[in-house]
């Protein structure tokens, strides 16, 4: 019986099939055998794509990565052991913003990396290609140029007190000169609870990436231990502050057409910020001493210290409030929520110490005078806007081009903030020679004032 069972298993096995003739033992083998080629080929595919991937990954981080990453880290790890003896004189390998900004791999100070690299060059620029055509590079030196702490020691004579041109919360700023005889302006970051870190951050972000001929310029940066230094553009001719406030005689050199002048290009660069970035910029930090000025009284705004980036997908962003006494608006001190509108404020605040020559807050006044909106809202209610102009100006402006500018003003404190106007519309107002009408004309007494006691912030 054992040898029918075994004839039987035999025929069923040698038997013919109707697939093309075949017995079924060959079909059998035909299909194991595909089975196995099946899984041999998508093996070698799967382990070819890996491969590729991997190969692609290395190229990608080899370059520049955009500034505002969130998540940066170093291209290789042997770069990391190598960083100080051989990443730019051997290689000029370039390190990643975030390195610089946790000191990784940078032990002696950050190194310069060589502009004249072809390597560099072309990383760099294809870079540069991944934001808009509106943000342009730092001249040639793509994002900015690396200095060492040896390098701005010997430009600023160890950051000697003489160097001294500026001084504020987050920062001493020092003029130093290049061995190449070029002169730049040197901000050491104070180390305050990391702050630091942050607002070396937040300038890079800011405004590491653009340039805009009324904008300081950001031209490198370097970091040691838990020093950080920004490099900006030389400025010569001081702050707006020290013009406005200082010592100047009897006559100030700012004459009635320098300071429109000086406006509009501070509002330009406002604008450009605004609506010439994406993402845009807020600076929140608009006031007289960052409005720096060149020999033909250019206007140049600077210290984007507290400066916020705000996608085109978001109307405001909340954040603790920070701003100069006098220059925050009631809504963003009361709220915390931040936009362009907080600018347009601030500016509004600003074109008043342009045209009155007065402190937003000077409590050296009489009682009424001591708050700078308060008083000019008074005097444009009481139809005494030619008091308003600063005595030190020889040549007053003629009255329709001070009602225009009086009313500008007016318009950017609005206390409605979705009633201010855009940078760009203010720049065409401060431009065009006809009065900026409201489509539904307010007093100013519809504007209630302002007072210094009921807004609680952070004073810079």
């Amino acid at each position: 019986m054992a040898s029918a069972g075994n004839s039987s298993g035999d025929n069923i096995l040698t038997r013919k099939t109707p697939i093309l003739g075949q017995r079924l033992y060959v079909l059998i083998i035909a299909t194991v055998l595909l089975v196995l080629a099946v899984f041999i080929l998508l093996f070698l595919f799967l382990r070819n794509r890996n491969s590729k991937r991997r190969r692609i990954g290395i190229k990608h981080t080899s370059g520049l990565l955009p500034l505002v990453s969130n998540e940066m880290s170093e291209v290789k790890e042997s770069d990391r052991v190598k960083a100080t003896a051989k990443a730019v004189t051997e290689k000029n390998k370039v390190f990643l913003i975030d390195d610089v900004v946790k000191g990784v791999g940078i032990e002696s100070g950050c190194k310069k990396v060589s502009s004249g690299s072809n390597e560099s060059s072309t990383t760099r620029s294809e870079s540069s290609s991944a934001f808009s055509a509106s943000t342009d590079g730092l001249g040639g030196f793509g994002w900015g140029r690396w200095y060492s702490l040896r390098e701005l020691e010997i430009a600023t004579n160890q950051f000697s007190v003489e160097n001294v041109i500026g001084e504020g919360g987050y920062g001493i700023v020092y003029r130093g000169v290049l061995h190449d005889g070029s002169v730049i302006a040197v901000k050491n970051l104070l180390n305050n609870k990391g702050q630091a870190e942050k607002e070396f951050k937040v300038e890079v972000e800011a405004i590491g990436k653009v340039k805009h001929k009324n904008l300081v310029g950001l031209i490198g940066y370097c970091a040691d231990g838990a020093q950080r230094l920004l490099v900006y553009e030389y400025i010569d001719n001081g702050n707006l502050e020290q013009w406005l406030h200082g010592d100047v005689g009897p006559v100030s050199p700012l004459t009635w057409e320098i300071r429109i002048k000086i406006a509009i290009g501070t509002a330009r660069g406002l604008a450009y910020l605004h609506e010439g970035l994406e993402p845009k910029v807020v600076h929140r930090d608009v006031k007289s001493s960052n409005v720096l000025l060149d020999r033909k009284w250019n206007a140049r705004v600077s210290d984007f210290g507290l400066a916020k980036l705000l996608g085109s997908e978001k109307s405001f962003v909340t954040t603790r409030v920070m701003g100069t006494f006098g220059y925050v608006s009631p809504d963003y001190a009361s709220t915390g929520m931040l936009n362009e509108a907080n600018d347009v404020y601030s500016f509004g605040v600003l074109l008043m110490e342009i045209i009155t020559g007065r402190s937003p807050v000077d409590y050296s006044r009489p009682p009424g005078e001591m708050n700078l909106i308060d008083w000019f809202k008074t005097m444009v209610g009481n139809r005494r806007g030619e008091d308003l102009v600063d005595p030190l100006i020889e040549v007053p402006p003629p009255p329709r081009v001070l009602k225009r500018i009086l009313l500008i003003c007016l318009r950017c404190i609005d206390l409605d903030a979705n009633k201010r106007p855009k940078m760009g519309q203010i720049v065409h107002m401060l431009e065009a020679d006809e009065i900026p009408y409201r489509s539904e004309p307010r007093s100013v007494r519809d504007i209630a004032p302002l007072h210094p006691q009921a807004i609680g912030y952070d004073k810079t």
